[in-house]
């Protein structure tokens, strides 16, 4: 370990002093965190001000490549094609890595503080607090640096540094097995504390749901099947229906802006955990400068809430799910309105500021789904079928043309998944994309037949449930799923399982200032417009 070197580093790239100094200078100017008080606001700080959803999920198999004749960001064409990001913008992995790091340095510093003060028992809540803030932080960052954890090559692959002393800096990365448990020995250390006294906005801290959901989603990855069950089961109940999201509501809303107010409403009840986050991916919807690397309408139709085969129906006019309804955008970059641009105004004279999203980070749907995964991975298909039923009746309208609500049955789910075609690594036509993709599971196995299919619905109902959240790249990792991407005037790039482009080279500061980059033995390295903002409203049909 050596003070001030590594991290600290990639603080001074950012014209920061070092941790220390970046926590000195909070925007209320506390100096020290030296009350309860004090360390209950101070862990605000412990949220990254970023967000790695976009890069995740321009990695992903829900993109597609519309064309040169379309813009793209710099950093995109790179995420894309699975390459090192060699440029720096909000989005980039370089400000996932210094924004996520700096949410661990506040961590630290809360916990140092709470230990100064005595570990004091009305400190528990903020303890817990802080600990799961530095868990979720390396966590999130893990999901994009990292490979999928698999259990018979963990102890190989590469982890990520994790500090735990303010002003410390660690420089050595361990092994993926190792960070996993760093990452599940904070988690056990904080669930027992939870305490949601000291939270003022509660749906913006790890309150006890979201501290039991981010549980559940890691010992999911961990291979962990018990605690998944269990955690999820903390945070939805027995019975979730009461907090899964009302999704007919989104029907009856005026447009884009008022269905994102609704989704990050922190009334709604299946919200347990959002992050805001300075970012500009709310402009990829509907800026023509983000639609080259988009999903295109073909993929909706195809892959995502319209595509043929599945037991809620298929198509526009003969679909009873709600998200096939709530499509919006341009044929080459349709979306779901849950990600859209806030903008806080910092000079209403020169009407400059920050453009921000709501990340729903922790959700009901979500965990209800990381539950019934568990369940499938455990051939206990009875209460993984309950599970996908409380998530059909949230999420289906009751008929819709020729379509109607189903209750799924192992026969059902055989019936409707065993007829579906394969989509091939690489797809030369449009009529080849399905919802289903081979599967070759890493560090775990399912067999063909039942759990196969039931745990292939799964995976589309969370690819529609986590679209735009990046989890969906993390799904293809965990699952080996070999895909492609293609390229326009180039031959498609084809991400295989186990590829360890999967995991993001570390940015070029970090690898100066001495950390380990990532090993790739298999890689092949290859202002905003009103009038255009409103046109982005149409709903697709």
């Amino acid at each position: 370990m050596k003070k001030y070197i590594g991290l600290s580093i990639i603080a001074l790239s950012m014209g920061l002093a070092s941790c220390n100094d970046y926590l000195d200078k909070l925007p209320d100017d506390r100096a020290e965190i030296d009350t309860e008080k004090k360390i209950a606001q101070f862990l605000v700080s412990a949220y990254p001000d970023r967000s790695a959803d976009y890069v995740m999920e321009i990695a992903s198999d829900n993109v597609q490549d519309n064309g040169a004749q379309y813009t793209a960001q710099d950093y995109q064409t790179f995420i894309y094609r699975w390459e090192p990001v060699l440029t720096t913008s909000w989005e980039s992995t370089q400000w996932i890595w210094n924004y996520h790091y700096m949410a661990v340095a506040a961590a630290n510093q809360a916990l140092a503080s709470i230990s100064e003060l005595g570990n004091p028992e009305s400190l528990n809540g903020c303890r817990a607090e802080a600990l799961l803030c530095r868990a979720y932080a390396i966590f999130r960052m893990s999901n994009v640096f990292c490979m999928a954890y698999d259990p018979t090559k963990a102890d190989k692959y590469q982890g990520l540094p994790y500090p735990t002393t303010p002003g410390v800096s660690v420089d050595e990365r361990g092994t993926l097995q190792e960070l996993y448990e760093k990452i599940n020995a904070d988690i056990e250390e904080a669930l027992p504390l939870l305490n949601d006294a000291h939270l003022v906005s509660p749906k913006y801290h790890f309150n006890s749901k979201a501290a039991y959901a981010f549980a559940a989603r890691f010992n999911l990855y961990y291979h962990k099947y018990d605690k998944a069950i269990q955690y999820a089961t903390n945070a939805i109940g027995s019975n979730p229906l009461g907090v899964l999201r009302n999704y007919a509501q989104y029907l009856n809303l005026a447009g884009v802006d008022d269905v994102n107010n609704a989704y990050v409403s922190a009334s709604e009840p299946a919200n347990f955990l959002m992050i805001p986050a300075n970012s500009l991916v709310g402009r990829a919807f509907y800026s023509s400068s983000w639609h080259r690397y988009a999903t295109h309408i073909d993929l909706w139709r195809n892959e995502l809430t319209r595509a043929v085969g599945m037991p809620w129906g298929e198509g526009y006019d003969n679909n009873t799910l709600y998200q096939a309804k709530l499509l919006y955008g341009y044929t080459q970059a349709a979306y779901m309105p849950f990600m859209v641009e806030f903008f806080a105004v910092t000079d209403k004279v020169a009407n400059t500021g920050t453009p921000y999203i709501v990340d729903v980070v922790f959700k009901s749907d979500e965990t209800l789904l990381v539950r019934a995964e568990a369940y499938a991975l455990q051939k206990n298909y009875t209460k993984a079928l309950e599970d996908m039923n409380y998530w059909i009746t949230s999420h289906c309208e009751e008929s819709c043309g020729t379509a109607r609500r189903p209750t799924l049955t192992e026969e059902s789910v055989n019936n409707a998944i065993s007829k579906i075609d394969y989509t091939p690594e690489i797809v030369n036509t449009t009529k080849e994309r399905t919802a289903k993709k081979h599967l070759q599971p890493q560090g775990f196995t399912v067999e063909s037949g039942t759990q196969e299919n039931i745990i292939q619905l799964i995976l589309h109902m969370r690819r529609i449930e986590t679209w735009q959240q990046g989890l969906r790249f993390q799904d293809l990792k965990r699952y080996g799923i070999a895909f492609s991407h293609n390229v326009s005037g180039g031959e498609p790039i084809v991400f295989k399982a186990g590829d360890s482009r999967g995991a993001f080279q570390i940015p070029q500061d970090a690898i100066e200032a001495g950390i380990a980059p990532n090993v790739y033995e298999d890689a092949t390295t290859t202002d905003q417009d009103p009038n255009e903002m409103q046109n982005a409203r149409e709903v697709l049909r």
